[in-house]
């Protein structure tokens, strides 16, 4: 390794993750701060699962059980799912495109850590005020109800790291379109990139009506603005609208890059290429044009009228087809191959029978007429966890397997990988398959108690059950991650031995810099090709020459926490005698500004690395010279 490199962080000091702008080490701190979150919110729902164990549990209040209800859901799509995929989005992608870096390294910084600080924001509630407890929809006519500041931290919170997300979309945009490989033509991206490509785009323009409505809220509750107050002339259901123009499209978000790491998973274990690619390409994109359409379909009960409800019933039930003709993909992608039954396959199998399960319920949900019998019950609860658990969370954990070697460079327990699995399926089936019926027989979701008699007990236990085996399961797998992480095995470029793109081409973990020479693509599944006319590495696209990198910066982290101080002056300034809320929000944003104009005048053009010391640097094997 060279001393340059050395110098360059790989020691992974807590000083070289607070300023680094190696998108490698983003997706480190995206997973770690993602996973936490991950198991916060999973805490939450075991509460909830403890609290409905039994007809008139006292377990928790009422208030409590609202709050750890909001901040369940909160959590688990705002601060878990989204930042764990933007974390492989940014650990894979630039490696599967030829790319050295994301566009904008600097920025791709700023993105994690107003996600972060955000996330941290929004947490501190639970010390302060009292937790947000108007549902994680926050819908107006309760958030503007809600007494304290719990629902202030919500608007607050979600802002600042929404604003991270919205950036993190926008760079990844631009990587996808300007820093491909020679050769990587669009139809020849692996279907990851793919489903990265469409999510950034559904992020931009999904994230501002989020952005736009929280910003109203925020005046309404802190500035006294009536945006949502139907009392004063305001609409509170035009909140509904803003929330679902988001919020739909975020289910998408969530999935697509799921579908994306499936497609990978299928075509490396199966040693087949993905059957049907084009089709697959054109079927997510369609997918990400309905999911702009659909968003009323939550909105089915609040008096919309039958023509757009008939409307929006037609569009919902139009997107099953693209995600139809994506199942049968990855079922013939199987057909006639060669399968390999690895941790990240079984995650893979399972998720086709557990995510159509979720797309079924979601076609009935969809009949306007019927969903007045299933709104707002505990159908709709199973409905959505089988799509973003069975879908989203599957593809975490299988994702996890996949990519940790090339992440770290060491290979998680397949035995181990495998009793997750089996724990997780169990308690994930135990847990939300009854609630179907429990919704049917009439359980309203939402609800913190229920009365004896009422034939709900045995679901709620053996729903609750469940919630302990999935447990259960994450406490396995975080002992596969720490004995992984002390034996600290090394493995080789492709680990998995049938890797089929260009992450596999290169080291374990990949060298700072990614490639010493960009890659030659000459089709799709480029690395595949290379291997079967027997060479060890990709054709390189250049000559060996300097390479430039950007340089290492701590003013990411100090414009988001700038944002986190002024959101503390803001959100107190109104209490009673408080005299040091406008201080602190001006002197917050002023933090931020000054930091923001240091970044301006100091103009950081990087620096390079010298052809000889890449001559030099064995740590990378992967084009050939």
């Amino acid at each position: 390794m060279s001393t340059l490199a050395q110098k360059r962080g790989f020691g992974a000091t807590l000083w070289d993750y607070l300023t680094t702008v190696d998108h490698k080490k983003i997706a480190h701190m995206y997973l770690i701060a993602g996973g936490f979150f991950f198991l916060l919110g999973g805490l939450e729902a075991l509460f909830i699962r403890i609290q409905l164990l039994k007809p008139n549990n006292d377990f928790v209040s009422a208030g409590f059980f609202n709050e750890l209800l909001t901040m369940h859901g909160t959590t688990m799509i705002f601060l878990a799912a989204m930042p764990i995929l933007l974390g492989f989005m940014n650990a894979v992608m630039p490696l599967q495109i030829g790319a050295r870096d994301v566009a904008f390294p600097f920025l791709n910084s700023l993105g994690f850590w107003l996600f972060f600080f955000g996330g941290v924001f929004l947490n501190i509630s639970w010390f302060v005020d009292g937790a947000p407890d108007a549902g994680w929809t926050s819908y107006a006519s309760l958030s503007l109800a809600s007494t304290g500041h719990g629902i202030d931290f919500y608007a607050l919170g979600l802002q600042i790291a929404g604003l991270g997300t919205l950036i993190g979309g926008i760079n990844f945009l631009v990587t996808i379109i300007n820093m491909r490989a020679p050769g990587m033509t669009y139809m020849r991206m692996p279907m990851f990139t793919w489903t990265t490509f469409i999510v950034s785009g559904l992020i931009l323009f999904a994230f501002p009506p989020l952005t736009v409505s929280l910003f109203l809220m925020t005046f309404d509750r802190m500035f006294g603005a009536n945006f949502f107050d139907a009392s004063m002339g305001g609409n509170t259901i035009i909140w509904e609208h803003f929330f679902w123009i988001f919020g739909h499209p975020e289910v998408y978000i969530l999935i697509l890059p799921a579908f994306g790491i499936f497609s990978e998973i299928f075509s490396i274990f199966s040693r087949k290429r993905l059957f049907g690619y084009s089709s697959m390409v054109f079927a997510t994109v369609l997918i990400g044009f309905l999911g702009f359409m659909v968003w009323a379909h939550h909105m089915f009960t609040t008096g919309l009228g039958p023509i757009a409800n008939a409307i929006f019933a037609v569009s919902t039930m139009a997107i099953a087809v693209p995600t139809g003709i994506k199942i049968f993909n990855w079922l013939f992608t199987m057909w006639g191959g060669s399968i390999r039954f690895t941790t990240p396959m079984i995650w893979a199998l399972a998720f086709i029978p557990s995510f159509i399960m979720g797309g079924v319920t979601g076609v009935m949900l969809g009949a306007a007429a019927a969903d007045y019998q299933y709104h707002d019950t505990y159908f709709v609860v199973a409905h959505f966890h089988y799509v973003i658990v069975g879908g989203v969370v599957f593809a975490i954990f299988a994702a996890t397997h996949l990519y940790w070697p090339k992440m770290f460079g060491t290979m998680l327990n397949e035995t181990l990988g495998k009793i997750t699995f089996v724990l997780f399926f169990i308690g994930f089936h135990l847990t939300f398959f009854i609630q179907h019926f429990l919704g049917l027989w009439g359980m309203p979701r939402r609800v913190f108690t229920y009365l004896p008699g009422q034939g709900f007990e045995t679901s709620n236990f053996v729903s609750s059950i469940g919630a302990f085996l999935m447990a259960a399961g994450v406490i396995v797998m975080l002992y596969n991650v720490i004995v992984t992480s002390v034996k600290n095995v090394k493995v080789g470029n492709d680990p998995w031995e049938d890797g089929r793109t260009l992450e596999w081409a290169i080291s374990s973990p990949p060298p700072y810099y990614n490639f010493k020479q960009l890659p030659l693509v000459r089709g799709l599944d480029a690395y595949w090709l290379e291997k079967m006319e027997g060479k060890k590495g990709m054709s390189p696209a250049e000559p060996l020459g300097d390479v430039h990198m950007p340089n290492s910066s701590f003013t990411p982290f100090l414009i988001s926490l700038g944002l986190f101080i002024a959101a503390f002056g803001a959100m107190f300034h109104g209490d009673k005698g408080n005299t040091w809320g406008i201080p602190v929000l001006i002197g917050g944003l002023l933090f931020t500004l000054l930091s923001m104009g240091y970044r301006s005048i100091k103009d950081d053009h990087g620096y390079h690395i010298p052809k000889e010391e890449l001559m030099n640097d064995n740590n990378d094997k992967g084009v050939e010279a």
